[in-house]
């Protein structure tokens, strides 16, 4: 939430109950932040950049040609001090007796195009200028650069120029609202808890000051629309009223001020006022040329599914059979309390106005703004929960500033269709659950004067508790514990006491292995040069096949239309953050990830499992004097992974080839039945759609099924062998296309219990061998704990090995 300080300090009582002068900016960010509108940011504001700190006002004495250039000319400029400047200038329009801006030097301008430029003494061939006759565009004040802006003949030299041309500044105070405040969403709003705070601290009745509309007078004639409500659910009130005669032009100055302080672009007088109302009390309204409202009838109801509908935007809508519309005789003119259609805005030629002020229902606004993807401000005000008491009030105050701004008067009465008036609630607070909650003893007279200040009424009042009802602008206290929220906030949050001891009871960690497994994988990934990402789990259903999208888990109120769907693959938004760090020129890149995907099973249920991702792309290993470029690769990540295996107790795993579309190719890591993973490089045609143009090798791990076999794993001590182990190498011919997991696999079948380890060190393929031939060169190392292996054993052993890979492979051993 933005406010502006000048803009809120109108609100603050100045004067009051012996509050003699304003509150500062630096104790008014000390309250907010204690009463629970943190301030996250101070900034100043100018609408001049620089606020023309510098410049004056000067006379032009005399002009004269310079000697060694045409187009310019040598100047003398009274600017108020007794001692002219002499300025060299190329306007075409200098001329003697002329009022202008003069910034002299060390004076800094700002030009509407460029830098900014500090004024120094100068020599402009050849002769001194002490400073710059200035151009509107130079100084910021408009885009002309015809000529030196030229004021009138009555202006005194020596006037500061930000005090002639009066450029406004404020100060922008940046506030963390959180979800519920729907009540701070105003100056007003804070206003009133800033006066909350100081009757309490400052012992004063202190009352936000707004404008009275007590005056307020409409005329006793016919109406000249019909307004009715036909779905009283979704607009328990609606208010409006007509004003004719209005003239569409630009608003005051001090409104235009007011809205570009807070980062708000002025339109017109008419929507401006709309705009600074919304600002000011919270209560957002609707402005509807009421010359086009056809059949004088304004119509609040629902429209068939599929209603086509032109918003503000230009852009055609389908609606939905929920959305709440504003309607005429003949159709929507407006999404209730989210857009405007494009038939019924205020234009220049705009003569008669509707203005709008209503309480709509917040959980059908919310639906309708997230279903259409427009979040304006005035939805995400309905949708917390406006003042519904304050819909007329807010239109009265409303309808003066039109009839003070934009001329015209007023042409019906009131509108109020309520028909069901809302009760407040009503809250028992007791005074031992207020201590027990905040912690402090709190002197009754304080807690009700605290809850008075922010609209509360005492109901009853008992010797132990008070029975409450809540104002209409606070929708989120509902419980006893709101009201103790409430109560602490303007207290101050800083102020509960803290005691000098606490007690409590140690907890026991429960189910703590896997979290130690998880940790002591982290730090293996961190340690060996891995960075750890976090990812969103609502993702765009854009990236994913028809296919995949039958089981996905969809969002009903989705954040955005790229974001509608929770994730059912961790690749997509992997590469969402390998895109960003290649675009940032971070190319190598070494990353994982813990976390789920989301899908529905055939029998209707949520599945999430967890998984461990890994992500690999570009350089490994840079280039350096002793070594060259060694890139990422599948066998890298394969290295990778089976370390994180054995890190995690898995045993006796097997791959099978992998075959799925996001992969290039790939293998599925299996214990028994089960998978383990799938490892492989990611598909081109899948990097091509996140401009991805460097290699990516991608593991997905299932993380529930390797801690299944981590936690039943029980760690043993084996001392360290007192006999020497053996290693024979053999290598084998064998076809280009047989993997070398059938030749793993038909020596794990012999179950060697000596053999410690089979590794392959070297494939080579050569046309000497024979077409369709390769050479696999296996390590195969052999131990006995309790002797030293004898020759003949191990001769015995091998020759096993090799009589089962001729026999089950047709291999060619090479002697």
């Amino acid at each position: 939430m933005i406010i502006s300080y000048k803009w809120l300090s109108e609100y603050l009582p100045a004067g009051q109950a012996g509050l003699s002068v304003p509150v500062g900016v630096e104790r008014l960010s000390q309250i907010l932040t204690s009463i629970g509108l943190e301030v996250e940011a101070i900034h100043e504001y100018e609408e001049l950049k620089g606020g023309l700190k510098g410049l004056v006002i000067g006379e032009v004495l005399e002009t004269r040609p310079h000697p060694n250039a045409d187009k310019l000319k040598l100047t003398r400029v009274n600017i108020g001090n007794g001692t002219p400047l002499n300025i060299v200038c190329g306007a075409p329009n200098v001329a003697a007796g002329q009022k202008v801006i003069v910034a002299p030097v060390g004076a800094t301008i700002y030009p509407i195009n460029g830098d900014p430029v500090t004024m120094k003494l100068a020599k402009i061939r050849g002769e001194e200028s002490q400073g710059m006759i200035c151009a509107e565009d130079e100084i910021g004040l408009g885009t002309s650069h015809e000529g030196i802006l030229v004021l009138p003949p009555d202006v005194k030299p020596g006037t500061p120029a930000a005090e002639y041309f009066q450029s406004y500044s404020d100060t922008i105070i940046e506030i963390g609202l959180t979800p519920n405040r729907m009540d701070a969403m105003s100056h007003w709003g804070v206003a009133r808890d800033v006066c909350a705070y100081l009757s309490h601290h400052d012992k004063k009745n202190l009352k936000p000051r707004l404008p009275e509309t007590n005056h307020f007078k409409a005329p006793k004639t016919k109406a000249p629309l019909t307004v009715i409500v036909e779905n009283k659910k979704a607009a328990p009130r609606y208010s409006g009223i007509c004003i004719d005669g209005v003239t569409i032009a630009e608003s005051p100055k001090w409104l235009q001020q007011r809205l570009k302080s807070i980062g708000l672009k002025p339109i017109n007088n008419i929507v401006d006022i709309t705009n600074f109302i919304q600002y000011e009390t919270g209560q957002p309204l609707h402005a509807f040329d009421a010359d086009k409202i056809r059949g004088q009838k304004v119509i609040v109801k629902n429209l068939p599914e599929a209603t086509p509908f032109i918003t503000l935007d230009g852009k055609e809508r389908k609606l939905s059979a929920d959305d709440l519309m504003i309607c005429d005789a003949e159709g929507g003119i407006c999404i209730a309390g989210v857009f405007g259609g494009l038939e019924s805005g205020v234009t220049n030629n705009t003569r008669r106005i509707f203005l709008e002020s209503a309480y709509f229902d917040p959980v059908s606004i919310r639906k309708t703004s997230f279903r259409h993807g427009l979040r304006t401000d005035a939805a995400t005000r309905f949708e917390k929960g406006t003042d519904i008491s304050a819909t007329v009030r807010v239109l009265k105050r409303a309808a003066a500033l039109i009839t003070e701004t934009c001329g015209g008067e007023l042409s019906s009465d009131i509108y109020d269709i309520y028909p069901e008036p809302q009760p407040k609630k009503e809250i028992a607070l007791k005074y031992h659950y207020l201590k027990k909650l905040s912690g402090k003893n709190y002197h009754p007279d304080a807690v009700k004067e605290i809850l008075k200040s922010l609209g509360f009424e005492v109901e009853k009042d008992n010797i132990d508790s008070l029975l409450i009802s809540v104002p209409y602008h606070k929708p989120d206290v509902t419980l006893q514990a709101d009201v103790v929220e409430e109560i602490l906030r303007i207290d101050g949050l800083d102020n509960v006491e803290i005691p000098t001891s606490i007690k409590i009871t140690p907890s026991a960690d429960e189910n703590i292995g896997s979290e130690l497994i998880k940790e002591k994988i982290q730090t293996f990934l961190i340690g060996s040069g891995h960075n750890e990402i976090l990812t969103n789990s609502i993702t765009n259903k854009a990236y994913y096949a028809q296919e995949e999208l039958y089981t996905v888990v969809k969002m009903k109120n989705s954040l955005s239309a790229e974001l509608n769907i929770m994730r059912p693959n961790m690749l997509e938004t992997g590469l969402e953050v390998i895109q960003h760090n290649i675009n940032r020129r971070s190319e190598n890149l070494r990353l994982f990830e813990f976390g789920k995907t989301y899908s529905i099973n055939l029998k209707g249920k949520f599945e999430e499992p967890e998984h461990l991702c890994i992500y690999l792309s570009g350089q490994e290993q840079a280039a350096g004097w002793k070594q060259p470029v060694v890139k990422y690769d599948f066998y890298a990540l394969k290295g990778i992974a089976e370390n994180l295996l054995t890190l995690a107790s898995v045993s006796g795993w097997h791959y099978d080839e992998l075959k799925e579309p996001n992969f290039q190719y790939g293998l599925e890591v299996k214990s028994g039945p089960a998978l383990l993973g799938k490892i492989g490089a990611v598909h081109k045609k899948l990097l091509d759609r996140f401009d991805i143009k460097q290699p990516v090798f991608f593991a997905d791990l299932s993380w529930n099924t390797i801690l299944k076999a981590a936690l039943k794993h029980k760690t043993q001590y084996s001392p360290v062998p007192r006999f020497p182990a053996v290693q024979r190498d053999i290598a084998m011919i064998a076809p280009l296309e047989l993997p070398y997991s059938s030749v793993e696999a038909v020596i794990q079948k012999l179950n060697l219990k000596k053999l410690q380890s089979v590794q392959l060190f070297d494939v080579f393929v050569n046309d000497k061998l024979g077409a369709g031939k390769k050479s696999l060169a296996v390590n195969f190392t052999f131990l006995d704990a309790e002797k030293t292996l004898t020759d003949r054993e191990i001769d015995s052993w091998m020759k096993k090995i090799m009589q089962s890979l001729e026999r089950d492979l047709q291999v060619e051993i090479r002697k």
